[in-house]
């Protein structure tokens, strides 16, 4: 009966030994995973912000054109011109 009984808490242990095993390499995938969604997200970022850059840019340009036209509509007495 004590034979049973090790044999059987030394199969539990090592079962136990293989499922904590098991769990750390998922968790360490796992973290390699978010670890390279994180430098994804980054790398779109920086695309977006590069672009946002470029997009501002011709913003300003069209704003001070929009203000110039704006100023020679609403000079009346042909001044400006």
């Amino acid at each position: 009966m004590r034979s049973i009984a090790v044999v059987v808490g030394g199969l539990l242990v090592i079962g136990g030994g293989v499922l904590v095993v098991s769990a750390d390499q998922q968790r360490v995938a796992a973290l390699q995973e978010a670890k390279a969604a994180v430098e994804d997200a980054r790398g779109e970022v920086a695309e977006l912000r590069a672009a946002n850059h470029g997009l501002s840019e011709k913003l300003a340009a069209l704003q001070s054109q929009i203000a110039e036209q704006d100023a020679q509509l609403s000079d009346v007495t042909g001044f400006l011109q």
